[in-house]
């Protein structure tokens, strides 16, 4: 490579990161702290805080189901997508409107968990914890809309890689920043500071700009299905006749437009590589603090490398995704990052492999884990981005985000079945394999007559 080429190659580098100075990018950091806040809140830092109250650990197992509620919001999407708030749509938005009434209930959960007593009753934090999540939810259903229309495709790439950094920024507040506090000042004070950096969100959204609507040709022909339904229906009651309209407007329409514009097999190929590509990821997450302790690492190590670094080594993996996206393209960094997976997974097969743990060991290995998930999760945010259609954003992007998560979700319950039967160096091997099918799939996908649907270019 000469000097001019190889000052070239630093020169498109450099503009694909100039990206990121642009105010969009900096209100997506801020909302994907937002997004990223109520998590571990919910999950990891909770039952902390339970299990020092002497809760059972049958008890917090079962608040684990809470977590279903990010896997059903493809439920209520389409009311996030079309009906209107009162008063709050008009001044705001329709996807502002949303934004603020679920971050308002944020902060709301918050408050309400912060008075909570666990010892006297765990149904009430149940319960909080439920709202809390649900809030969550419907922000992400908002705030997956707002991402996607504020910004052209070729910078989706960028917009992702915001939006993970903000997340991952809130996950050590809302990890490593609340233990701190509930430490010092104790778990009321924690829950209550955690409520007052919600305010990140609302003032966000508030400055933030409505994205303007855009529909294709295409996604606006769909509505004609509505406007026919109504005439075949016109003997039914004006109440029903306006249900199934909207039914069919916010339900029947984002499907069809999908199925549409793929085609049926392909549609389906890419559901089918949406589910696949993070199974990894997810078979892993249960197995992964067990297999720490087991190997003889002790609590405070796992939280100084694993809990601290590694989620620091991540933000710098996002921040590299989002460049890496938008100079090679998000086809090739998905690429990138299922090989990537595979690589990481052998990684913890090696320590397993190990006789004697080593902090370095464990730093490598986690590291590279972070700065995998990183780039992979970027690149996977992006690629469904992609695939959305502006006419129906929030439910297909909310239909896809689910989606991609029940395969994993479904395989990570019997993770501990495969550990006890392979021990953890074939549990290794067995989640490093997982990676491959979405690999293929991917493939088949970039095969003439299938690439047309596939993001083109640098993402």
């Amino acid at each position: 490579m000469t000097t001019d080429e190889a000052a070239g190659g630093w020169t498109r580098w450099w503009r694909a990161a100039l990206v990121y100075r642009q105010p969009r990018m900096l209100a997506m950091l801020c909302l994907g702290f937002s997004a990223g806040l109520p998590f571990y809140l919910i999950y990891q830092t909770l039952t902390a805080w339970l299990r020092q109250e002497g809760i059972a650990r049958s008890a917090i197992g079962m608040l684990a189901w809470v977590g279903l509620i990010y896997t059903l919001k493809f439920v209520w999407s389409p009311a996030v997508d079309r009906v209107p708030l009162p008063l709050l749509t008009r001044l705001l938005g329709r996807r502002r409107s949303w934004l603020l009434l679920a971050q308002v209930g944020i902060v709301l959960g918050l408050l309400n968990l912060s008075t909570s007593q666990p010892a006297h009753s765990v149904l009430h934090v149940a319960l909080g914890a439920l709202l809390l999540a649900f809030c969550a939810a419907t922000q992400d259903i908002a705030l997956d809309a707002w991402r996607i229309e504020s910004a052209p495709d070729e910078q989706q790439g960028a917009m992702a890689a915001a939006y993970q950094l903000g997340y991952r920024v809130a996950l050590i507040a809302g990890s490593a920043g609340a233990l701190g506090i509930a430490a010092f000042a104790g778990w009321h004070a924690a829950y209550a500071s955690m409520a007052v950096l919600g305010g990140v969100g609302i003032l966000t959204t508030l400055l933030v700009r409505e994205p303007e609507p855009r529909a294709g040709h295409q996604s606006l022909q769909h509505e004609d299905r509505v406007t026919q339904w109504l005439a075949r229906n016109a003997h039914l009651p004006q109440w029903l006749r306006n249900a199934g309209a909207a039914f069919i407007s916010a339900v029947v329409c984002p499907l069809t437009d999908f199925f549409g514009r793929c085609h049926v097999s392909t549609a389906l190929l890419l559901l089918l590589f949406m589910g696949c590509y993070r199974m990894a990821e997810f078979t892993v997450g249960p197995m992964a603090n067990p297999f720490y302790i087991d190997h003889g690492y002790t609590l405070g190590q796992i939280a100084t490398v694993v809990k601290t670094v590694g989620l620091v080594v991540s933000l710098f993996g996002v921040v590299l995704a989002g460049a890496i996206i938008a100079r090679l393209g998000i086809v090739r960094a998905m690429v990138l990052g299922g090989l990537l997976m595979v690589v990481a997974n052998l990684g913890f097969m090696s320590l397993a492999f190990t006789t004697r743990p080593t902090l370095l060991g464990l730093g490598v290995v986690n590291g590279l884990d972070n700065l995998t998930y990183a780039l992979a999760g970027t690149a996977l945010i992006a690629f469904l981005s992609s695939l959305t259609s502006t006419r129906y954003t929030a439910t297909q992007y909310a239909l896809f985000s689910s989606f991609y998560a029940i395969p994993g979700k479904l395989l990570e319950g019997l993770s501990g079945f495969v550990v006890d039967r392979l021990g953890y160096p074939g549990f290794f091997m067995y989640t490093a394999s997982l990676a491959l099918p979405a690999l293929l799939l991917l493939w088949v996908l970039t095969r003439p007559g299938r690439r047309a649907v596939l993001p083109q270019g640098p993402g």
